[in-house]
């Protein structure tokens, strides 16, 4: 009885050290700061590791430091690559899908090769919990950034990253991000559709679900 109290009180601690590691690493993803978000890498290990990199990649590439994006993002996949073949679970295939997602991005020659891989993580992370926000909200930037030829879809993109947001909505203490990211997500793909006032909902949305929120911020100043 006393191992399974134990037990137990690790797993609630170990659960809360993962929520609070991925907030620190969302707080520096906000400010842009790279130099957090490298030493949060170097104290992490795991998904919280790879999910550093993969944000410190998304920061080193607005900043225009491209080879700094590259060497993070090519670390994050490698990360998760290796948790695969140690653990089966949701989050680390939806991880590794929009770190792939992030590989095409920053070189578009890579898309024969990643996205096949991008459909199979994905495919990984449906098996295992279809009602992941995470998942659906990597599968709305999917439908965005994919050629309309490949089957990508603004409409698409609207339709998915609106199933993320209403599934956020259900309360999380463990693997938490994405929220105003969804919603700025779907004011993109609104932008493009025509709907500019849609798009500045939305991203004011973003912001009243997190005010410190720099890329949705960036975007209403853009557009206001």
């Amino acid at each position: 009885m006393k191992s399974l109290l134990f037990a137990s009180s690790l797993a609630i601690v170990s659960q809360f050290t993962q929520a609070n590691e991925i907030v620190s690493i969302d707080i520096a993803s906000n400010q842009m700061n790279i130099e957090s978000l490298q030493t949060i890498s170097e104290q992490t290990q795991g998904y919280e590791h790879a999910y550093a990199e993969y944000r410190l990649a998304v920061a080193a590439n607005v900043m225009g430091q491209r080879s700094t994006a590259q060497t993070a993002l090519d670390t994050a996949e490698q990360t998760l690559v290796t948790l695969t073949t140690r653990q089966t679970d949701a989050e680390t295939y939806t991880l590794l899908a929009s770190v792939y997602g992030m590989q095409i991005g920053l070189d578009s020659s890579k898309g024969a090769h990643y996205g096949p891989l991008i459909a199979q993580a994905i495919e990984q992370a449906e098996s295992l919990n279809p009602d992941n926000p995470r998942l659906a909200l990597v599968k709305a930037i999917s439908a965005y950034s994919t050629p309309t030829q490949y089957g990508g879809s603004m409409e698409r993109a609207v339709t998915l990253s609106s199933k993320a947001i209403n599934l956020f909505e259900i309360p999380c203490d463990d693997i938490c991000w994405g929220y105003a990211e969804a919603y700025t997500w779907r004011g993109l793909a609104k932008q493009n559709l025509g709907d500019k006032q849609g798009a500045i909902t939305d991203w004011q949305a973003a912001l009243a679900v997190q005010q410190d929120y720099a890329w949705a911020n960036f975007l209403l100043k853009q557009n206001q």
